[in-house]
C-alpha cells in the first residue's frame, strides 16, 4: 500500500499509545503533502498518523461504525488509546483539530472552527472529489527525517 516511507526498519515503530492520530488517504498526493506539512511543524511530536487503508485505521473505523471504503475524509482521533473519550472529527473539523494540536499561531488558524462545518465542508468535499486530478496519486518516497517514521501506526 503506498504511503510515506523511509529506508529504515519499520518494525522499530512503537505501538499505539495515548494522543491524537490523524487518519488520511495514503494514496492521495494532497493528503500526503498535508501529513508532511504537519510533521514539519509539529515540534512537540504529538501528532501521529495512519493511512485510512492501513489495518489500524480500518479496525478503528469498523469499531466505530464508520465507512471503511471511503477515503475522501481526514479523520482526527483525539486520543487513540481511549477513543471513546471523544468523538472522531471528520473533514474540516479533523484538519482544523490537527492544526490546533500544532500549537502557537496554528491555534489561531484553527479558530475557523467557529464557522459551522455545514459552511466549511462543502469546499472540502469539492477538493476531495478532485484531489487526484489536481494533486495526483502519492508516490512513496523517503521521509526527510527518519525519526518521523515512528509517528506512523501500522
Amino acid at each position: 500500500m503506498p504511503r510515506l516511507t523511509t529506508d529504515s526498519d519499520s518494525t522499530a515503530r512503537p505501538s499505539a499509545g495515548p494522543g491524537p492520530v490523524l487518519l488520511y488517504d495514503g494514496e492521495c498526493g494532497l493528503c500526503n503533502a498535508v501529513v508532511r506539512f504537519l510533521l514539519r511543524r509539529d515540534q512537540r511530536g504529538r501528532l501521529r498518523f495512519a493511512p485510512l487503508q492501513s489495518g489500524a485505521a480500518q479496525a478503528y473505523l469498523r469499531a466505530r461504525g464508520l465507512p471503511t471504503g471511503e477515503f475522501d475524509s481526514l479523520v482526527f482521533v483525539p486520543d487513540w488509546e481511549q477513543p471513546e473519550s471523544a468523538a472522531p472529527r471528520l473533514r474540516t473539523d479533523g484538519a482544523l483539530s490537527a492544526l490546533h494540536e500544532l500549537g502557537g499561531a496554528w491555534r489561531v488558524v484553527a479558530w475557523a472552527r467557529v464557522l459551522p462545518a455545514v459552511l466549511r465542508d462543502p469546499f472540502y468535499k469539492v477538493l476531495a472529489r478532485f484531489r487526484y486530478a489536481l494533486f495526483g496519486k502519492y508516490r512513496p518516497s523517503p521521509l526527510p527525517d527518519p525519526e518521523w517514521e515512528r509517528r506512523f501506526l501500522g
